[in-house]
């Protein structure tokens, strides 16, 4: 008669780690159930004990028993076979990616955008590369690839053939002469309803703004000025653009440099900065403007100041304090000017800026998908 299957006698560690295994209960429940029939099995339990013990079967006790007494400790880890062998390849992974961030136009499907299943149809029948995917699967792929639905934006690209000349004046007199360099811009239109914002209020009580939707004031736009060299942001609210507001803008900055030496203003393209007004007032005063190309005001200096400018005084606002608030602001800013919100604030605008346009400063617009 053949000796009863009985675990072999174990060390101090071996013990203590069982020990230490059912008790705990968690982890694995593989390897808790392999530990409970090898400390059971230890203790003087029979296999038929053992199996009643963890409602097992017999033969993959001693299995169990057998593979202990062999390796050790490491027989309680679950070596989990390999499973179905992979049917997409890491090829039809990538061209799966890809066909999922070109627009189907571009593969000449009668659509704008892919839903899952109409991605999983293409990718089953082009002519290309046949991928059989399940819906599910292709999601699990999207989503590793950090792949996800989103809405699309709009941008123009630069038609201004006088481009690159333009940036790279831009950028020759903001890093040459920083302490003579000014930018003007319009905010707006500040219109006459309430700007939702954020602010700390006990949970399920959000702080309200009455809905002033009278045209008491009208829609007013923000006219800004800013140093490049103090860090300093000023302007005043208007009614309306027009060449007339543009200039006594340009006036006060020059005013803020009175030694007579030349200063450049970086502007838009807007009619109201482009008028023969304007750039004789500008060849008589030593003002050099500076104009960004076209559809592409986001060169200008200024714009990244205007995000904490909506973010700390706009939101959370009402149209007849709204000037007042401005105002405010203003004076907080410019003696804050490096508070690390407010640069904070500056980074998000530029990111938004720049990502809107699609571009990178002093690059070529990104490339869309193929």
């Amino acid at each position: 008669m053949a000796d009863p299957v009985r675990v072999r006698r174990l060390t101090d560690h071996e013990g203590q780690r069982l020990q230490q295994i059912v008790r705990r209960g968690t982890g694995s429940a593989v390897r808790l159930r392999r530990a409970m029939v090898v400390l059971a099995s230890a203790g003087g339990n029979t296999v038929p004990a053992i199996a009643r013990l963890v409602r097992g079967d017999e033969d993959a006790i001693r299995g169990v028993i057998h593979r202990f007494n062999e390796t050790g400790l490491a027989s309680l880890d679950p070596q989990w076979a390999g499973g179905r062998p992979r049917l997409i390849s890491p090829e039809d992974e990538a061209f799966l990616v890809a066909t999922a961030t070109t627009r189907p136009e571009a593969l000449e499907q009668p659509f704008t955008r892919w839903s899952l299943r109409k991605l999983a149809a293409y990718l089953a029948r082009n002519p290309r590369r046949v991928v059989q995917v399940g819906r599910e699967r292709l999601r699990q792929f999207l989503h590793k690839h950090e792949i996800s639905f989103q809405r699309t934006k709009t941008w123009k690209e630069s038609n201004d053939p006088d481009r690159d000349a333009k940036l790279a004046r831009i950028e020759q007199v903001t890093s040459k002469f920083p302490d003579r360099v000014f930018a003007f811009d319009e905010f707006g239109p500040l219109t006459i309803r309430p700007h939702l914002g954020a602010s700390w209020t006990r949970k399920g009580h959000p702080d309200r703004l009455p809905a002033n939707y009278h045209k008491l004031h009208g829609v007013r736009q923000f006219h800004g000025c800013y140093s490049v060299g103090d860090d300093t942001l000023w302007g005043v609210v208007r009614r309306q653009k027009s060449a007339a507001n543009t200039l006594a803008a340009l006036t006060s900055i020059r005013t803020a440099s009175p030694d007579g030496a030349p200063i450049y203003i970086i502007l838009d393209n807007l009619s109201a900065h482009r008028g023969q007004t304007i750039r004789t007032w500008a060849a008589r005063n030593k003002v050099e403007l500076c104009f960004t190309p076209t559809y592409s005001s986001w060169a200008n200096t200024t714009e990244a100041h205007f995000g904490p400018l909506r973010t700390f005084a706009i939101a959370g606002s009402n149209h007849p304090v709204l000037a007042r608030r401005l105002h405010d602001y203003l004076r907080w800013r410019n003696a804050n000017a490096r508070h690390p919100d407010v640069l904070a604030a500056q980074r998000r605008e530029r990111a938004r800026v720049r990502s809107e346009k699609g571009i990178r400063w002093g690059n070529q617009p990104l490339m869309p998908a193929a």
